[in-house]
């Protein structure tokens, strides 16, 4: 199981990468093999503040429909909009071409509850 050591991670099986004031986020390469062959992904909240929590896309699977929460409060600026073409991403690249959301993440965030890669590792053991 990939589990990049540059991320953070939540217990809903999310990564987020911050970079300053930015998040970009996704689901891991646990939480896609759950889940199976992606074959669509609705996005719901560009340029609309969200709080931790909020449902901020929602990923169809041959298996299921999950929804992918927003990790940290902010306001989302930007989708993959290439997954409207290759929700299939997901899958093969989930850490990289497969990333969904960009926040622009509140002046004072607090990521103290997201998981470090060892964390989230526990986790899914």
């Amino acid at each position: 199981m990939n589990i990049p050591n540059n991320l953070k991670y939540t217990k809903e099986h999310e990564w987020i990468k911050i970079d300053g004031n930015y998040a970009t986020i996704g689901i891991t390469d646990f939480a896609q093999s759950e889940l199976g062959d992606i074959v669509f992904i609705e996005f719901l909240k560009k340029n609309e503040k969200c709080e931790i929590g909020d449902t901020i896309a929602t990923i169809e699977a041959v298996k299921t429909v999950a929804d992918l929460y927003a990790p940290l409060a902010g306001t989302v600026y930007e989708f993959n909009l290439n997954l409207e073409d290759a929700p299939e991403s997901v899958n093969s690249d989930p850490y990289n071409n497969g990333w969904i959301a960009k926040i622009k993440l509140d002046e004072k965030f607090d990521s103290s509850d997201l998981l470090s890669s060892k964390d989230y590792e526990d986790l899914i053991k």
